[in-house]
């Protein structure tokens, strides 16, 4: 490693240390490989660890067997590169932050002479086009509520239909499809509708009158949807008395990292009022950097397809790469874009706001991790696994072979973030392995979690490993599966006990021990979730098969086009000659043409 850290180049570039396991330790950017890799290091009189460097660096230098490195074209392409190998590959001294959600925003295009308001999270192309947002929570309420309170055209298919529907009849629309209102009285209400989604109090106070009229009318179950608009609408603001009469549009970023997790505060500020908020927590670790949290944050925040970006972004601390961050920025959007810690005036005071709030979230959660702790304790996680993926697979032989990973993020199911997988391999141990090998892939864009828990035993176990120092990814796992009794895993219940497997060994734990009920929820809830998906694909399969037995296609030529094309959506796209190779012309011209 002293050599190939002394042939180095100049050029800016990303450098990755990793340990005598091949495991993947951290990873970093340079403006010149060569002066920063140097710096790590003394060279005399002995090749050591530079004693200067943090604590958390030195502990990885004294891990550190290999360096390799890539060179870039510039230092804002080797920021970009290290926060995308951060997020796929989580190296073990680098701080992980998750949050790859896009937000929405409400925005109208008043290029049309009756313009509506929709939701988005890209760019829309166009010149009129106003944005308000973005909207972490709350967003989609907002906006039905502006429909519910506002004669605005509902439907996009409305002014195509050139004829008043039942909007008009019930008075939620002026009917602008039959001319009924002129374009400069509309603008009028796009004008209201406008100062209701900033100052969101004049539209609480009309859907509060609606609530009453509704529950004096005995409409309960309407009365209860305009409840809950009222307080999703009302949980957007954090309550502050700050606002800044010059209108500024500001985004303020707060960063706290507690003794059991990190939490990451978002404030919006459009106008000169703080319009939304967003907060997202991150696991705790003792090698937190903060110039890593702050420069992960932004540009994960701030892609490329973002709609609106603030001029001005303030930061609780100042962070080493916050001007490099601010020139990446300006060049992402086409536009000066600086990062500031104001230390005095209204600024400091939004950011004391943002810190107090990151505060108060902590102390909150501070003890709903407790089950989380206790697992990492048992098995010796490298982290508190806050976020956990749980596989398993599901087919009947050899028939519907499916798989599923279910979620557990922050003590709850997310249920947004299951996926269900269409697999081909006939064997457990293939299906078992072309499931997380999707999902390693799929790193790129949604990172890894904290754990990794397998319905099976030491030889998922095993092949959940390699395949992930194969792909150089710093990931914890388990397996659970029933002891073997007569050599056979017995699954009925009682008859087995569960085994957790880990990289250390085999752990039996008690029935009744809370642990054990914790892995066995994430356990079932993967094998609900793929059984349910196995048994509606059987089910929709069931029914192709039956129609093409109808066409006079027997069993055995069925198993033969499904063995061969893996799928019926496979056999259905294929060409005719395709089929005709596996079976022969009348059976090609039957599935083909649909003739008898």
């Amino acid at each position: 490693m002293k050599e190939r850290i002394q042939q180095l180049p100049s050029s800016p570039g990303i450098y990755q240390y990793f340990d005598a396991q091949d495991k993947l330790l951290y990873v970093g950017k340079a403006k010149s490989l060569k002066n920063r890799v140097k710096s790590y290091w003394r060279f005399s009189p002995f090749f050591t660890p530079n004693p200067t460097q943090s604590s958390r660096i030195l502990k990885m230098l004294h891990e550190a067997e290999k360096l390799e490195y890539i060179v870039v074209e510039s230092e804002e392409d080797a920021l970009i590169l290290e926060n995308s190998l951060i997020k796929q590959l989580k190296p073990k001294y680098n701080i992980l932050l998750r949050d790859d959600k896009t937000y929405p925003y409400i925005y109208i295009d008043e290029s049309n002479p009756y313009p509506r308001f929709e939701m988005t999270r890209k760019v829309i192309k166009g010149k009129n086009i106003t944005y308000y947002g973005p909207f972490p929570t709350g967003g989609r309420a907002l906006l039905d509520s502006i429909y519910e309170v506002y004669p605005l055209v509902q439907k996009k298919s409305c002014l195509q239909e050139g004829k008043a529907c039942l909007f008009y009849q019930i008075g939620k629309c002026l009917a602008p499809c039959e001319k009924k209102v002129t374009p400069e009285i509309y603008a009028q209400i796009i004008e209201q509708a406008k100062q209701a989604i900033v100052k969101r109090k004049i539209l609480i106070g009309q859907l509060e009158e609606r609530m009453m009229q509704l529950a004096e009318q005995e409409r309960y179950e309407e009365a209860g949807k305009t409840r809950d608009s009222i307080q999703a609408i009302a949980s957007l603001n954090i309550s502050s008395n700050i606002d800044l009469a010059n209108g500024l549009d500001l985004d303020i970023f707060a960063i706290v990292n507690g003794d059991e997790r990190g939490v990451i505060i978002k404030l919006f500020m459009r106008n000169g009022k703080i319009i939304s908020s967003s907060y997202n927590y991150f696991r705790h670790t003792h090698i937190f950097d903060l110039n890593e949290a702050y420069k992960q944050t932004l540009l994960e925040f701030y892609t490329i397809d973002t709609p609106q970006i603030a001029k001005q972004i303030l930061t609780a601390q100042p962070f080493e790469d916050a001007p490099q961050v601010a020139n990446t920025l300006s060049t992402r959007f086409s536009k000066k874009v600086e990062i500031l810690t104001p230390k005095i005036g209204p600024k400091a005071k939004l950011i004391a706001l943002a810190e107090k709030n990151c505060e108060e979230l902590l102390r909150k959660t501070k003890h709903n991790t407790i089950m989380e702790q206790k697992i990492a304790d048992l098995f010796n996680l490298s982290v508190i696994p806050y976020r956990i993926e749980t596989f398993d697979n599901s087919h009947m032989m050899g028939v519907a072979i499916v798989g599923g990973m279910v979620v557990w993020e922050e003590g709850k199911w997310d249920k947004s973030s299951y996926r269900r997988y269409t697999l081909q391999k006939r064997d457990e141990y293939g299906q078992m392995k072309e499931m997380l090998s999707r999902r390693i892939i799929d790193f790129q864009t949604h990172p890894a979690p904290d754990l990794w828990i397998l319905d099976g035993g030491q030889a998922n176990l095993n092949l959940a490993c390699s395949l992930l120092v194969e792909a150089k990814i710093n990931l914890d796992v388990i397996a659970i599966a029933k002891e073997k009794l007569d050599a056979k895993a017995h699954r009925a219940k009682g008859a087995a006990k569960d085994l957790i497997y880990t990289e250390e060994g085999i752990i039996e734990l008690k029935s009744n021990d809370k642990r054990l009920h914790w892995i066995q929820r994430q356990r079932d809830e993967a094998h609900r979730y793929a059984i349910t998906y196995h048994q509606n694909k059987k089910r929709k399969e069931d029914t192709q098969i039956s129609l093409l037995n109808k066409k006079g296609i027997g069993k055995a030529t069925v198993k033969k086009l499904i063995d061969y094309f893996g799928t019926f959506e496979a056999i259905e796209n294929a060409s005719e000659e395709d089929i005709s190779k596996v079976t022969n012309k009348k059976i090609s011209n039957i599935i083909k043409n649909n003739t008898q």
